[in-house]
This record gives structure tokens, C-alpha cells and sequence, in this order.
């Protein structure tokens, strides 16, 4: 009989997941643990999405681990080179041997008279229930469900006579050479397929969008990054490359929030620039709200606009009537003839990978607690979770949270305490958005997700230089982290 009992539960084999298992194996040598991935496979988003031209939108000099250098000389990487990154980092360090796959969290429950966790397991294809019991819990599930992505209730959807696909759930054969495409959304994800599909063969891609996104131009490779390569021991090129990227990242966000105006003229004036005087850039990139108020569209090498030139992409501003048997009829009565479908129309956002949870008998509404430091939940014992920056790159944030958990776990072992619980005893904390963004998958999920708090240690500064004083170099002890429950 495998093992059941760990010190540490790690939810999920993707890159918090991986990230989380090695600073344990550095800093907390003496804890077992083992990483429960309800999948087949490790990975995470950069196994489970499969669509043309997947990627990230962030550079991997500051998506890539910090022990870990990125050494490929795209700093914009493709999907597949970003897996093989990940499971390579679990490879070396042997991470990989204490991964139990189709091992799928359902919930679990805290006892403080054991001060363990009791965790139920959906195990295999058939989900075989088996507990496993830990002291700890680390949630790196990731932040949205992986079992279907967001599909609004389009009307006719079922006279259409071609293919509808929605990105999460690509299928590997499908065919759309010389096909008619249309690809419903605006985010990362239709911008990202929309020129791959083109590139790739389709007949023409039509980008449907209800309203526009702000679209921002970088060539994939970094050519300072490869200077410094060339120039310095590879270990202090990355410091050097993650760093430069770190601050110019944050001064250009500031600069959206301070100055949304003049940021919003220089990211129009770019797509002038490539596509001409003549093109409506107005109705069809000038968005509604201000930079940064949702996420950037990154655009590497200017692919999408350069598929515009060539002829095989187009955007069409405008809602959707309905879907008939050979594409789309707008609200305008224009219609959209297509042979497939997209409907790259965003994510479902669930908390705690939407397992459910209980404490000593209560069962914990994430939507009725607190974010602690952007990672613990309050009146939640010993339970951590992963979720990266909406303004700069997942990891930076991963390695902060990482890193503290560790400190945590080992100020517990110093002190003798079996417990640390967050505890909100300021009768002044306000209530705040978990999240400040306008984009459709976080408003749709925010009566779900934990408030933030109008103060320390219950703020979320969205800010990696705030966020490094506090997480790496401030003390794991304050007024609101409770420890207790000592060893008898």
C-alpha cells in the first residue's frame, strides 16, 4: 500500500506546483511531502491547452523559476518549450518521483485536535475515493476550472452546421485548412490563435470582438537578454535579464495607471504604423476602458498585424444575433460565413481548484473569508495557496508565495506549534475586490473569491517589489497569523 500520510500536500504538477516542491526539498529538507496532479500528466495550463500557436504572454525571464535559468533564445515561448522547461526543472531535482497523477482533490477537512488535514482523493479513471492526511496543505491547482472553459449561451448555436471548438478543449485532428474561421473574443487566447491558424494554413480568420483590447508589440527574442548572454556567466545574464524586465514591467503599468492617455496614443499609434493611415484603428483597437485596467494583449514580432497585411486575418467589431447554419448573423445584420468556430471566449474561475473544504466541521465559503498576504484564507488553518500577479508574470509571485510558506512551516518546526491560522480581529478592516479588474472571467467570478482587506496584511499591492519586502525579508509573525497547537 502507497504511502498516505505527508507532512506536506502539494495541489497540482504545474509550474506553481513544481516551484512549491523545490523550495520545500531546499529549505524544508526534513518535511515529506508528495504532489497530488488530478491529471494524467504534469504541467498544468502548459499540458491541458493545445491550440495553434499557444504560448505565454509574459517573457520567460520572469515566468521562469529564479533557481532556473531560461536559456532559449526566445524570451516569448511557445507552449511545448515552456512544458518541457517545467518538467525538466522536475526532472533534475527528482520532483517527478513524487508525483501521484490522477490523484484529483475533491475537498478535505482540518481537525485541530489532530492538527492534521484529512484530504479526500478521487483516484484513477474510474475515481476510486482514498484519503491522504497532512500537516500542511498547498493548493498550486491553478486559478480556473480545467474541466471547460467559459461558453456564453450564443443563440443557434445548434443550426450550425460546421465545427465549434472552444480552445480548452482542442481537438488534435481537427482540419481547418483552407477553412473559413471565425474566432469569437479578444483576449490573450484569440490573439495568440487567431495568427497561428493563418500562419498554419487556415483559408481566412476572422477575429469577432464585441469590443476591442489593448494590443502591445515585442519581438520574441530579447536582444539585450542575448547580449548579456553573451557577455556574462549564464546564471548572472538571467539575474540581470529578470530583473530589467521586472522594473521595466512595473514602470510601464505605473505609467498606464498615472498616464492612461498618453499609453494609450503610443500602443494606437503602433498599430498605425503597421497596418496604414487607411485603417479604422479606432473602432477596432481603441477599447472601452483604460490600460491595464484588464490585462495587455501581447502581440510577439507583430504577428497578428502582419497577418492583417498579408490578407488572411480580419477584425469585426460587433455583437453576435445569432449563429446560423453557415457562420454567424450580426446584430447588424452582416453575417460571418464560417466552417469553424472558435469560441475563445475566456475561463471559468474557481477558487481552491474548486475543491471543498471544512474546518473542524465548518465549512469554509472562500467568498466569506480574507486573502492573507495573497495566499492564506482566514479562520483557515494551515492551508496556502498559489495565485500570480494579474500585472506581471504567475512565477514572480509563485517564488514569493514559495519561499514564505517555507519560512513559515519552518518558524512552526523551531517553535514547536502544529498550527498557524490568519485571524482578522480589526473590526476597521474594509472589504475589498479580490481582485481590481474589469475583464469578463473576473467579474463573472468575484461572488465567489475571497475579499481582499483595505489594509496590511490583508491588502493585495499587486506589486513585486512590495511584495519581495514583505514575503522574503519581513517577519512570518504579525498581529493577524495565529500560532498554536503546540506539540504534546
Amino acid at each position: 500500500m502507497e504511502r498516505s500520510d505527508f507532512d506536506v500536500l502539494v495541489v497540482g504538477a504545474g509550474l506553481s506546483g513544481i516551484d512549491a516542491a523545490w523550495h520545500l526539498q531546499k529549505n524544508c529538507p526534513g518535511r515529506s511531502y508528495a504532489i497530488l496532479e488530478g491529471r494524467a500528466a504534469s504541467g498544468g495550463t502548459w499540458d491541458l491547452f493545445r491550440y495553434p500557436g499557444v504560448r505565454s504572454d509574459s517573457d520567460m525571464y520572469t515566468l521562469g523559476y529564479r533557481f532556473r535559468p531560461w536559456t532559449d533564445a526566445k524570451s516569448i515561448a511557445d507552449g511545448p518549450a515552456i512544458l518541457e522547461y517545467i518538467r525538466g526543472v522536475a526532472s533534475d531535482y527528482g520532483i517527478d518521483r513524487k508525483i501521484r497523477y490522477q490523484h484529483k482533490v475533491a475537498g478535505g477537512s482540518w481537525s485541530t485536535k489532530d492538527a492534521r488535514w484529512t484530504v479526500d482523493v478521487e483516484v484513477g479513471p474510474a475515481r476510486t475515493r482514498r484519503q491522504f492526511t497532512c500537516n500542511f496543505l498547498w493548493m498550486c491547482s491553478g486559478y480556473y476550472s480545467y474541466d471547460a472553459g467559459y461558453l456564453p449561451d450564443f443563440s443557434g448555436m445548434e443550426r450550425f452546421r460546421g465545427k465549434i471548438v472552444h480552445p480548452q478543449k482542442w481537438p488534435q485532428d481537427l482540419d481547418y485548412a483552407d477553412k473559413k474561421v471565425v474566432v469569437i473574443g479578444s483576449g490573450a487566447t484569440a490573439v495568440t490563435l487567431v495568427p497561428a491558424m493563418a500562419e498554419n494554413g487556415a483559408g481566412h480568420v476572422t477575429m469577432l470582438q464585441r469590443s476591442p483590447t489593448y494590443m502591445a508589440m515585442r519581438p520574441s527574442r530579447d536582444p539585450v537578454a542575448a547580449r548579456l548572454r553573451r557577455r556574462l556567466p549564464v546564471g548572472m545574464a538571467y539575474w540581470a535579464t529578470r530583473w530589467r524586465n521586472v522594473l521595466l514591467g512595473m514602470y510601464f503599468y505605473r505609467l498606464c495607471k498615472r498616464r492612461p492617455d498618453k499609453v494609450t496614443q503610443f500602443l494606437l499609434g503602433a498599430v498605425r504604423q503597421v497596418l496604414g493611415p487607411d485603417y479604422d484603428v479606432e473602432t477596432h483597437f481603441r477599447p472601452r476602458y483604460k490600460p491595464w485596467d484588464q490585462r495587455l494583449c501581447l502581440v510577439p514580432d507583430a504577428d497578428f498585424f502582419r497577418e492583417m497585411c498579408r490578407g488572411k486575418v480580419s477584425v469585426v467589431t460587433a455583437e453576435i444575433d445569432t449563429f446560423t447554419e453557415t457562420g454567424i448573423r450580426l446584430k447588424s445584420g452582416e453575417e460571418l460565413p464560417a466552417d469553424i468556430i472558435v469560441t475563445a471566449t475566456g475561463l471559468v474561475l474557481v477558487p481552491l481548484g474548486g475543491a471543498k473544504f471544512s474546518v473542524d466541521g465548518r465549512a469554509v465559503d472562500p467568498a466569506k473569508t480574507f486573502i492573507y498576504k495573497g495566499m492564506m484564507y482566514s479562520d483557515v488553518p494551515n492551508l496556502a495557496s498559489v495565485f500570480g500577479y494579474t500585472n506581471a508574470s504567475w512565477t514572480l509571485k509563485a517564488d514569493l508565495v514559495c519561499e514564505y510558506v517555507c519560512r513559515l512551516l519552518n518558524h512552526m518546526d523551531r517553535r514547536g506549534y502544529r498550527q498557524c491560522t490568519p485571524r482578522n480581529a480589526d473590526p476597521a478592516l474594509e472589504e475589498e475586490p479580490w481582485v481590481d479588474f474589469s475583464s469578463g472571467y473576473i467579474r463573472r467570478a468575484l461572488k465567489h473569491q475571497p475579499k481582499q482587506g483595505s489594509k496590511r496584511p490583508w491588502k493585495l499591492y499587486q506589486n513585486y517589489a512590495l511584495d519581495l519586502l514583505s514575503l522574503r525579508f519581513g517577519s512570518v509573525r504579525d498581529e493577524a497569523m495565529v500560532f498554536s497547537n503546540p506539540l504534546p
